[in-house]
């Protein structure tokens, strides 16, 4: 009798969620509304605005993100994410290759070539401060962008420092572009092997990389 009294109490405490579709049509109704007023002036503008309103939601309800594709095998030996990351990879690379193959058999100049940039003493100092960065702040750049959405203060004050990193780093670019990036060599794999070899290295480094988490969860879950 004292555990039903306790359990209806607990009940009758508890407050109904409120209806959250009519929040989600008039949000919907404000993005496309705001759309059409961007479109006025520039329709690229309205499309970044929802391309960027869309990825948005994918990543917030997929709870996508680079970081925990790097940290939860260590935390909960749970390698999901790490393989959706790989699997994204390989969408990529037969896709951006196959664009780039377009171009380069037309004779015309290969699109994103401004991007193959050297590799230097600068590639391991930055990755390893935006390891560090991401994981103490809880997210790579898209996840904070989503969690600061979601109204995370953590993420929100991450996000402030963020930027003025970013703008630190664009003020002092041009001196290890010139000193330190500038020294390094550029790698473009389908120089090296070709194009149809450069697809199948980086396909297979990937495969293993998917053999390799899977193995990984199984043995985490296995030992508990």
């Amino acid at each position: 009798m004292a555990e039903q009294t306790t359990s209806r109490r607990s009940s009758a405490s508890r407050k109904p969620k409120k209806n959250q579709i009519p929040y989600g049509f008039l949000t919907v109704a404000g993005i496309v509304g705001i759309a059409l007023l961007l479109n006025m002036n520039s329709s690229n503008v309205a499309f970044f605005w929802l391309t960027g309103a869309a990825f948005g939601f994918i990543l917030q309800k997929g709870r996508f993100c680079f970081t925990a594709s790097m940290r939860d095998p260590y935390l909960t030996g749970s390698t999901s994410v790490t393989r959706a990351v790989i699997v994204a990879f390989a969408i990529t690379t037969i896709g951006f290759t196959a664009i780039k193959y377009g171009y380069a058999n037309a004779g015309l100049a290969v699109p994103g070539m401004s991007y193959v940039a050297p590799i230097s003493f600068a590639t391991l100092i930055g990755a390893f401060i935006f390891g560090v960065g991401m994981v103490i702040a809880g997210g790579c750049a898209s996840g904070t962008l989503m969690r600061v959405g979601e109204g995370f203060v953590m993420n929100t004050i991450a996000f402030f420092f963020f930027m003025m990193g970013s703008l630190w780093g664009a003020h002092d670019f041009g001196w290890w572009k010139e000193h330190v990036i500038s020294k390094g060599s550029s790698v473009f794999l389908p120089d090296i092997f070709g194009w149809m070899g450069a697809v199948v290295l980086q396909l297979g480094v990937l495969l293993i990389l998917y053999v390799v988490a899977e193995q990984y969860e199984k043995k985490r879950s296995g030992s508990h």
